[in-house]
């Protein structure tokens, strides 16, 4: 028993364990509205613009996090501008913000030839390089996160269900809409250290997609995806630990076994 217990005296971990849990909290609060509103593809878009901004970071010497923060952002609102102007179709748009992060960030890295390892921690998630700053980064942009979303929670439900009817209510849609996007790239920001790049945009949309499954309320969809997420994040940590597996992927593969059981339950 002492030996199971015994993951808790490493500091690394107690820390991979904090960034996890605000991350899995945060995390389906706005993958709920992305889901409903079918953005679903705008969390895997801001993933790979991260990793433009992770690459940028390592490159010049500055927090891969603070840097990966600032492009996720400028993409938003870049991607929302294209989107609410009709100018581009809005899968197309994510498609341009996608491929082209892509491939900015293979020519950064091509550029600085040691960066590759220290790449793959973030590329997979790793709970050993979440340091203390970048915990405070996470906890700073979780509270921005929580705040906003309950200051304006009522719209967001509103326009996740009637866009139309918001609109003629009054509602100021078009920023609303804006304020989402920049809420889901802070969230995809402060995901890297736990799940990584490639991953993050599962950590948003799984668990979100399993609570649905199950065809309760609102409120208590969002209640079941946070159970989904926190266990699975948790667990996958854990078992990551343990049998040296990649933490990233092994929080995915425990959303997705949970997704597989709530399905087969919910066909019966």
């Amino acid at each position: 028993m002492s030996a199971l217990f015994s993951i808790f005296q490493y500091g690394f971990v107690l820390r991979g364990l904090e960034a996890g849990v605000m991350v899995a909290l945060i995390a389906p609060l706005i993958g709920i509205f992305l889901v409903l509103r079918r953005y679903s593809l705008i969390a895997d878009t801001l993933s790979h613009v991260s990793l433009a901004g992770i690459a940028i970071g390592l490159l010049l010497g500055i927090n891969p996090m603070i840097a990966a923060l600032g492009t996720a952002v400028v993409a938003s609102l870049g991607i929302e501008r294209l989107r609410t102007t009709k100018k581009i179709y809005g899968e197309s748009a994510l498609a341009l913000f996608l491929s082209g992060s892509l491939a900015l960030a293979i020519v950064l890295l091509s550029i600085g030839h040691g960066l590759n390892a220290n790449l793959f921690n973030y590329l997979f998630g790793s709970i050993v390089t979440v340091t203390a700053y970048d915990l405070y980064i996470i906890a700073a942009l979780g509270i921005v996160v929580l705040a906003t979303l309950a200051a304006f929670y009522k719209e967001l439900v509103f326009i996740s269900f009637d866009e139309e009817a918001a609109q003629v209510a009054g509602i100021p849609v078009r920023r609303i809409n804006a304020l989402l996007i920049v809420l889901a790239a802070l969230t995809v920001s402060l995901s890297i250290p736990v799940v990584g790049v490639l991953l993050i945009a599962a950590l948003v949309v799984i668990p979100v997609v399993a609570a649905l499954q199950l065809k309760k309320s609102f409120a208590r969809t969002i209640v079941y995806a946070e159970i989904i997420s926190l266990s699975s994040v948790i667990a996958g940590i854990i078992v990551s630990f343990y049998f040296n597996l990649s933490t990233g992927g092994t929080i995915v593969l425990l959303m997705l076994a949970i997704f597989s059981v709530i399905a087969a339950m919910t066909r019966r």
